[in-house]
């Protein structure tokens, strides 16, 4: 039976139990020096639950996780799970202002936090925070630190400890159809959104991401560096909970340290960020780690730049699958399989996944194969409603229940989906609709360019200029003038960049996408100052 349809009518909760009863003595997490089965994990959510309960936590409430991957989310995760509570990922590196933006849309009663993380005091935060929000009414601090502050706020272990062995109510907590998580978007086009997934939407992605890509008990995966987003909470841990797999969990996003993960963990399947692939790749030609336990990487979250995907695959001896992953979709939408020709797998984001259907449509009108236009989708994984959005909700589904992804692309004669780009990213040059992934690849392809991102800017005479954002390899050298001739051998005159500026950083989302409104706000600041002198 295909794991979709084994486990689609079971709640997250659900999922953990069953493993934990089969296999309890088997690893699931592996985080610094901790390996901890999935017997355990479940005896801590279990506690967790009671408390959460004692603390007057129920079904339907809020609850939200400020952590960075660490098997306290998980187990925190699970526990509001078994309650039928609604968990809140929210990432730790998120600023002030966002944070208690998010908290206080969310509703969010209690919230599981760590206390210190890349510097920031999150106690501190949070004492502020709670005076400001008064929907939250306890905190659960993970770290070390000796409380004193008030009768509202507890340590992790402390409430672990509350909770075993005490009873709580899992009555109707697991209906495949109640919302399991409330995901924020990362926001690069304007405000966040809370995306209302359910528990059938995470598993339905979950299962459907790991079966097409073969993944089974003997696999380790790495590569999972935030859990504040839906790939992180589904293929993820999901999927390696469906799988029966083991996964590590480290919040480091530097490309040496994913390296000595997979060599030291034997890793098997990694996850990974287009850009963080280009960045392995340079860093194995400068100190090469032992990469052959990998046989798989699967890359989402944006376009890879030609002939990144052969390289990295002689390089890390592993086959590269790319995917479309969308918060609305609670994860993946489509991705390709390992057993797939290498065309498929290197220039396609691969078939719909099972029970997801795709069309590409223009002003109401589904479009033939191989004809650019709007992504729409519908299927099992598709988000319940944008969280209080209800007018925003209705205005992105057609009648017959699809979808408006906001994302160009095309089908192809077999069903595989080719990525344009974000439809409000396309930039309209003298009435001529340029797509900046077409630029971006020219530019990729460049031997003194890293990363390459261009974005449309307002201009009097053009509509809007184009402008390629660019960071350029260590020690390259390289003028503005030479990025255009470049781009001139092989693109039409009006996809030549206008603009051209040299950074030191592409600015990211937690998710890796890269945040066009910022690099648009700079750009245009660039050209105010450069009129002004």
């Amino acid at each position: 039976m295909a794991l979709v349809e084994r486990w689609s009518e079971l709640g997250v909760a659900s999922v953990l139990a069953h493993r934990a009863t089969a296999d309890p003595q088997r690893t699931f997490l592996l985080h610094d020096a901790r390996r901890i089965t999935y017997g355990e994990i479940d005896q801590e959510a279990e506690a967790l639950a009671a408390a959460f309960h004692n603390l007057g936590v129920e079904r339907g409430d809020r609850v939200a996780l400020v952590l960075p991957p660490c098997p306290e989310f998980v187990a925190s995760m699970l526990a509001a799970a078994r309650l039928g509570a609604t968990v809140v990922p929210l990432d730790p590196l998120l600023t002030a202002g966002e944070l208690q933006y998010m908290l206080r849309h969310s509703e969010a009663v209690a919230a599981v936090t760590i206390e210190t993380f890349q510097g920031i005091q999150f106690l501190e935060l949070f004492e502020d925070l709670l005076a400001q929000l008064p929907e939250l009414q306890y905190l659960v601090t993970v770290g070390e630190e000796d409380l004193w502050y008030d009768d509202r706020i507890f340590q992790y272990e402390d409430v672990v400890s509350a909770g075993q062995g005490r009873d709580y109510p899992v009555e109707e907590a697991e209906s495949p159809d109640a919302t399991f998580a409330v995901l924020y978007t990362s926001g690069t086009t304007g405000k966040p959104k809370g995306v209302q997934v359910t528990h059938r939407n995470v598993v339905a992605a979950a299962a459907g991401t790991v079966e097409r890509l073969g993944i089974g008990p003997d696999d380790r995966l790495v590569g999972v560096n935030s859990l504040a987003h839906a790939f992180g909470i589904g293929p993820g841990i999901m999927g390696t909970m469906l799988a029966g797999a083991s996964i590590v969990l480290d919040d480091d996003l530097d490309p040496a340290r994913a390296l000595d993960l997979i060599e030291t963990h034997r890793a098997t399947v990694e996850y990974a960020t287009p850009a963080l692939v280009a960045q392995q790749l340079r860093e194995m030609a400068s100190s090469a780690r032992d990469t052959s336990s990998l046989r798989l990487v699967m890359v989402a979250g944006g376009p890879i730049p030609a002939g990144v995907a052969e390289q990295a695959e002689a390089v890390l001896g592993a086959k590269v699958v790319l995917g479309y992953s969308l918060t609305e979709g609670a994860s993946t939408v489509t991705v390709s399989s390992p057993e797939d020709d290498a065309s498929v797998r290197h220039l396609t984001a691969g078939a719909p996944l099972p029970g997801v259907e795709l069309r590409v449509m223009e002003k109401g009108e589904t479009l033939p194969v191989e004809s650019v236009g709007e992504v729409y989708m519908r299927g099992p994984t598709l988000m319940e409603a944008y969280y209080r959005k209800p007018r925003e909700t209705a205005s992105r589904r057609t009648e017959d229940g699809f979808f408006r992804t906001g994302d160009l692309g095309m089908l192809d004669e077999r069903g595989h989906l080719h990525l344009v780009g974000r439809r409000d990213a396309v930039i309209i040059r003298r009435g001529f609709n340029l797509y900046p992934r077409e630029v971006e690849d020219r530019l990729h392809a460049h031997p003194a360019v890293l990363e390459a991102a261009v974005v449309g800017v307002p201009d009097e005479l053009l509509g809007e200029a184009t402008c390629a954002s660019i960071v350029l390899e260590e020690g390259a050298l390289v003028t503005d003038e030479e990025i255009r001739d470049w781009c001139r051998a092989s693109l039409a005159e009006p996809k030549v960049p206008d603009l051209v500026r040299f950074v030191d950083v592409l600015p990211r989302s937690a998710s890796g996408e890269v945040r066009r409104p910022e690099l648009r706000r700079e750009a245009m600041s660039m050209l105010t100052t450069s009129e002004e002198d």
